[in-house]
């Protein structure tokens, strides 16, 4: 782990700076603007999030994949910005404040998605064979259920585990990130309960 009382005020400062953009590049909801260009507001319509799932059922494959790719970038972004400033360590904490700014944007009142496509552009960036994994993870929950809550869902479980293995020096920083993608699918996993949840065809 990063030794932070190696820091002096100079170096405190970039770190402070560059996490501060690194949020607000995670601030940019592509959800939010592709839908208000079509004159749609995503965060009305469908279940109301801001993610790459709502904008496929309400407004089509086209804007679902530029939504996913932006969400992706905004974390590789993040990581890189880091990783130029102050190496690895400041890269995971800037991969990991782009992922708040991408949950909990002010510029949208602190509402915003459920971390997913984010926190995937922050682990390809940080540790490519850890991305893999999880994505490999989430794909098979989808290929089980056809629910991309339930591809994120096992994900979010098998973080923790996964990053002990492969970044045991970070793991509290992933765990918080499960954490919060969990509490932010809770309502999806209501859903699952009561067998409410919709399914995702990409025929329509």
């Amino acid at each position: 782990m990063f030794d932070f009382s190696s820091m002096d005020g100079k170096m405190i400062v970039i770190w402070i700076a560059a996490c501060a953009v690194a949020y607000m590049l995670g601030n940019l909801s592509p959800a939010t603007i592709i839908s208000k260009a079509s004159g749609v507001d995503i965060r009305k319509e469908g279940s109301g999030n801001p993610g790459t799932t709502n904008v496929l059922r309400v407004m089509g494959k086209k804007a679902a994949l530029f939504t996913l790719l932006i969400d992706v970038l905004k974390g590789v972004a993040a990581v890189l910005i880091g990783r130029l400033i102050g190496g690895e360590a400041l890269a995971v904490f800037c991969g990991f404040a782009a992922f708040l700014g991408h949950i909990f944007p002010a510029f949208y009142k602190f509402k915003g998605g459920k971390g997913i496509a984010t926190a995937f552009g922050v682990l390809l960036t940080i540790h490519t064979v850890m991305a893999l994994i999880c994505l490999a993870i989430a794909a098979l929950g989808f290929a089980i259920s056809r629910r991309v809550s339930v591809g994120s869902l096992m994900t979010a479980l098998s973080l923790p585990p996964v990053a002990w293995f492969f970044m045991p020096d970070y793991i509290v920083i992933y765990i918080v990130m499960a954490v919060i993608v969990l509490i932010r699918h809770r309502s999806n996993f209501q859903r699952l309960i009561r067998g409410e949840e919709p399914k995702i065809s990409f025929k329509k």
